[in-house]
Order: C-alpha cells, then sequence, then structure tokens
C-alpha cells in the first residue's frame, strides 16, 4: 500500500479483539491510510514482550498490563500509554460441572447473580476449609495484571472469601483454560469469550457468574501502545485510533452480529466455531444447563464512551494492585498509573468525527445507578449504569481512603 503507514498490531483469539480486527477487514484501517497487519498470540505474556522489544508498535493488552509495566513490574519495562479502549465488559466465570453441583446444594442458582453464588461458593469453601479429604479449589486467571485478576478477586472478598489463603488462583492463557477445566487441573476460571461459552455448549461448566454483573460497564481490553513510537508517529496514532473508532462504532450495530462472529471463526484470528461466538456478542449466554440467559451490556463495544481510556479505571487498577500487595502504594506511583491513560490523545484524535467526547478525564466508579446525561462535546453522551454488585463506589479523588477500606 503506497504511501501508508505500516503498524504492527498483537492480539490474542478473543472476542473483544473483534475491533482490532473488523477495522483490517472491513478497510477502516485503510482508509485512514494505516496498513495494519494483525499478529496473533497465544499468551498475554508473549503480547507484552513483543510490544516491549518493537516487533509491535500497538496490540490488544489487558487494561491493566501498561500500568504495570510502567510501574516496573514486568520483566521488560519499557513506557506503554493507552490512548484508547477496546471495550467494556465481556468476561465471566465458569465452574466445573462437580463444583457447580455443589454450590447449587448451597443455594446458587442458574441465573449469573454474584451475590447469590458468591454466598454458596463460601459455604461450599467452608466446607472445604474443615474437611480433611477435600483439596482447596483452584481457579484460574489468565495473568496478574488483568481485569480477570482483579474482579475475580474483588467478587470472592465481598463474598467473605480470601483469594490468598481460602483457595488456590493460578495463570493460564486463555486458549488453555477449557482443556485445564476438562482435565480436573482446576476448579474453575475468569476469561473472556469465547472460553465461557464453549464450556457451557460442550457441557464441561457452568458460567456462575459475569464480569457485567460484577462491575457494570467495566474496562477489560485496550490499546496498548508503545510511547516512544506514539511521540515518534503521532499522526499515525490519531489515524489508527479513527480506524478503530469507527470499526468500534460498527461493532455495536446489532445488524452487524452475525458478520462479527463469521470474521471472528476466520482461522486468523479468533479461529472457533461461530456458534462460539455469537451468544456473547448478542448477550444471550448458555448457562451450562441446557438454557441461556440474557445479560444487559455483557460486551459493549461502542456505546457509552466504551473505547474512552477514563482515568479512573486506570486508577481503580491501580488500587487493586496495591489491594493484593503486586505494589506498594505511593503518591507518585499513582500518579504513574494516572498518566498511563491518555484521553488527551483520544480527544484529539476523534474530533474531527463528530462523536460524543466525555469533558472529564475521570468518574466515580459504580455512582450511576441508571442511564444518565453526562457532559461531552460533539455529540450527547449516555453513561451507565456502573454499578459494583457490592454497592461499592470508587471516587479517584478519593484514592487513599479507598485503599484503607479494601479488605482482603
Amino acid at each position: 500500500m503506497g504511501g501508508a503507514n505500516q503498524v504492527t498490531a498483537g492480539f490474542l483469539p478473543l472476542l473483544d479483539s473483534a475491533v482490532l480486527v473488523v477495522a483490517k477487514e472491513l478497510n477502516f484501517a485503510a482508509a485512514e491510510g494505516i496498513d495494519l497487519a494483525l499478529a496473533r498470540e497465544t499468551s498475554w505474556a508473549n503480547i507484552r514482550d513483543r510490544l516491549a522489544v518493537g516487533h509491535f508498535q500497538v496490540a490488544h493488552v489487558l487494561a491493566p498490563m501498561p500500568i504495570a509495566c510502567n510501574l516496573g513490574l514486568t520483566p521488560l519495562v519499557v513506557p506503554t500509554i493507552v490512548p484508547m479502549a477496546l471495550g467494556l465488559g465481556g468476561n465471566a466465570v465458569t465452574v466445573s460441572n462437580a463444583l457447580w453441583a455443589d454450590m447449587v446444594d448451597k443455594g446458587a442458582r442458574a441465573d449469573f447473580d454474584p451475590a447469590a453464588t458468591g454466598r454458596a461458593l463460601k459455604a461450599v469453601v467452608t466446607d472445604r476449609g474443615a474437611s480433611t479429604s477435600k483439596p482447596m479449589l483452584r481457579f484460574a486467571v489468565v495473568h496478574p495484571y488483568s481485569g480477570h485478576n482483579y474482579e475475580f478477586r474483588y467478587w470472592l472478598a465481598a463474598c467473605g472469601i480470601d483469594s490468598s489463603r481460602d483457595v488456590e488462583i493460578v495463570i493460564v492463557p486463555p486458549p488453555l483454560m477449557l482443556d485445564a477445566l476438562a482435565s480436573g487441573t482446576i476448579d474453575g476460571y475468569c476469561v473472556g469469550e469465547p472460553w465461557n461459552t464453549a464450556a457451557a455448549l460442550a457441557g464441561k461448566g457452568h458460567i456462575a457468574t459475569v464480569k457485567a454483573a460484577i462491575w457494570r460497564s467495566s474496562p477489560e481490553k485496550v490499546l496498548g501502545v508503545s510511547a516512544r513510537w506514539a511521540e515518534e508517529n503521532l499522526d499515525a496514532l490519531s489515524a489508527l485510533l479513527r480506524a478503530l473508532c469507527k470499526a468500534a462504532e460498527w461493532c455495536g450495530n446489532a445488524r452487524n452480529r452475525g458478520d462479527i462472529a463469521r470474521i471472528l471463526a476466520e482461522k486468523n484470528y479468533v479461529g472457533r466455531p461461530r456458534e462460539w461466538l455469537l451468544p456473547a456478542l448478542e448477550g444471550e449466554l448458555p448457562d451450562g444447563s441446557g438454557d441461556t440467559k440474557a445479560i444487559a451490556d455483557f460486551f459493549v463495544p461502542f456505546a457509552k464512551a466504551a473505547t474512552f481510556p477514563w482515568k479512573s479505571h486506570a486508577l481503580w487498577f491501580y488500587s487493586q494492585m496495591v489491594r493484593w500487595g503486586q505494589i506498594q502504594h505511593s503518591a507518585e506511583h499513582a500518579r504513574i498509573a494516572r498518566e498511563t491513560y491518555r484521553p488527551d490523545l483520544y480527544r484529539a484524535a476523534l474530533k474531527p468525527l463528530g462523536i460524543a467526547l466525555p469533558v472529564a478525564n475521570a468518574k466515580v466508579e459504580g455512582a450511576l445507578t441508571a442511564a444518565t446525561p453526562v457532559g461531552s462535546s460533539g455529540a450527547s453522551l449516555v453513561l451507565g449504569p456502573d454499578g459494583f454488585f457490592d454497592g461499592g463506589l470508587f471516587d479517584p479523588d478519593k484514592l487513599d481512603s479507598y485503599l484503607a477500606s479494601q479488605k482482603l
């Protein structure tokens, strides 16, 4: 492509790679002068390291990962920024059939309610702790610095389960989750789609709850960008952000869900059956018992400022790094986390599109109990609901008090 800016983006074969994939496949990137090459990887560690050494200029990454990198928590410390999110939601917690049967005996219902399933899991964990014949439950998440790890631990803690002592949490790459569950290596996992739907459809597991119920309208994957490349190629980055925004808007149109599933099912992308992908796109998840359940806002690629890099999201992830002992809190560490997310670059790139751009850089997370109009430029904007299931609130201006209130 003559004269185009060449950009290589790493991604994992997950549903929420859709915005990047659609930007390439439907020529949104090409229309903005970007020759976008997509490189499929098998683990988040590989994505992290290849972004750090320059194989990728940008990547589909876990939302906390660039923060961890900038805080010096990763093996290769290379400054990384987040100028755009890649959607909201998309994860779930799936447990083995045996564990689900035990949870049902303790009052769990097949409705994805995090409070009810959490109480049931707490009762099972308590019984296990009192038993000399049953091992501690083992769960998997995809990476230590992931929304999965933090939302899973948040859910457990809110339900009275100490994630450091009452259960074991291990790291498993997303494509291996189903096999690990089926083999009995783990008792459950928190992962993105299609691996929850896959377990339910295959009869290998039961979806216990979902991210969209634990923390509604919550962040998941983002566009991680080499800070050096961004500084040296600002025009190319802006063009890429516009392409991704247009792709996200296309993905957010309900009429396109079948096409998204068809494209992602191709072997170069997710490479799994279309039937594994459609349920999450339609917000109708199989629960593992043969029924399906409707989940509002399970995966949101565009609406509700889904691509905006909120600094309050960055600081909530930082708060969980502190909570779970990954880093000591300091004003400097909080500043680094806050400055990783770059809404200034997002606004500058997307202003010509006339889309809704939030006026604020941060918000009180969990404060909106209903869809609410908020201040914006370019077009009107409605956010929420965005509540935590336990009624918690995170005010980024009151970080110290929030940290002091957190239970292990």
